[in-house]
């Protein structure tokens, strides 16, 4: 038996602190876990968005570059000529141009990338899709 009748009323606050505390730990913990989660599922998405975005303007301006001459069809091959709903107009001759088109490509080509969540590959996601923007501006001035 306890030797004072009133020990459980006179700690009954600290009993209720530090059994709210203990339950606040735990749910915070769980909280933070959905929370992280959820957060870099949306920077990921984020990330991919862009580099798909570069990607896709690196591919239309890489297809608007002059074509290198090719041979005219003979007479025996037919004069057939294939109706283009839509055609962007070619970008000027510039080997520089042509340069940074590429390796803008190349730094965010999709199978080039990593998916994985290891800081090493998150680091060098990111390095590359920096380097990538900053190829757009370059590209972006030229063109303008």
């Amino acid at each position: 038996m306890s030797s004072d009748l009133f020990d459980d009323v006179f700690t009954l606050e600290d009993r209720f602190y530090s059994q709210g505390y203990n339950q606040g730990v735990q749910d915070g913990a769980r909280a933070g876990r959905i929370e992280g989660r959820s957060l870099g599922m949306e920077k990921g998405f984020e990330k991919f968005l862009e580099s798909g975005r570069i990607a896709s303007k690196s591919l239309v301006w890489a297809n608007r570059l002059p074509q290198k001459p090719q041979r005219s069809p003979s007479a025996s091959e037919g004069t057939e000529k294939s109706s283009e709903a839509c055609t962007l107009p070619p970008l000027p001759k510039n080997p520089r141009l042509e340069k940074n088109i590429k390796l803008a490509y190349a730094l965010v080509e999709p199978d080039t990338l990593s998916t994985e969540n290891s800081d090493e590959a998150v680091q060098d996601f990111d390095d590359r899709v920096k380097r990538a923007q900053g190829k757009v501006k370059i590209i972006e001035k030229m063109l303008n």
